[in-house]
């Protein structure tokens, strides 16, 4: 269950664009005070979240091009190449259970990118990248990976991994009345593996 509602805050970003999508943060443990975890961010500053026991928590393993077999489903964070191909930044494997979970193109908040989450098919290995293309319901994305792109897969996690120093992204909801958010979704730094999405 934890590893479905964390990987199930991946795909809550992918929100209507009519809609306003829950934040997206990114940043370091600074400490875990009872319930509520405190992070340094790059843009924020101090941020703080409350734990709750339905806050999902996944941990990271990497992965390379070979791992991904035809039809893995998969989210890929894409920038366009000079040649005008998207390049994927990363990609991380999802579990089985979340097949279907989030699918579709849409854009990302890092600079100029956007995220497809998809079965991966025509999948063609080039040493240490090679070339995929993501179907997903509205269509496919032919996505080209590198040398340089990032593959993780998310695995189960808990509290544990949540220790000072430990770089995560989380998928928080604003509190009524301006209170502390709620973390709904961690993905946790694990062995030195740091969320690339």
């Amino acid at each position: 269950m934890k590893l479905r509602l964390a990987a199930l805050g991946l795909v809550l970003f992918a929100a209507a664009a009519d809609a306003q999508p829950p934040p997206r943060v990114r940043g370091i443990i600074s400490s875990v005070e009872g319930q509520t975890l405190v992070l340094i961010t790059r843009s924020d500053g101090v941020v703080r979240l409350t734990l709750t026991d339905m806050t999902g928590i996944n941990g990271l393993e990497r992965r390379r091009m070979g791992d991904i077999a035809e039809n893995t489903f998969i989210g890929a964070t894409a920038v366009k190449n000079r040649d005008g191909r998207w390049e994927a930044t990363e990609v991380h494997i999802f579990p089985e259970s979340m097949r279907g979970a989030g699918e579709g193109h849409y854009a990302w908040d890092l600079p100029e990118s956007t995220m497809t989450n998809g079965a991966a098919t025509g999948v063609v290995t080039k040493g240490r990248g090679g070339t995929m293309t993501v179907r997903h319901g509205d269509g496919s994305v032919e996505i080209d990976v590198t040398r340089r792109t990032e593959i993780v897969a998310l695995t189960m996690g808990s509290r544990a991994l949540l220790v000072p120093g430990i770089e995560v992204m989380a998928l928080a909801a604003p509190a009524e009345g301006g209170g502390t958010p709620t973390a709904i979704a961690i993905i946790a730094e694990t062995n030195g593996v740091k969320p690339p999405m």
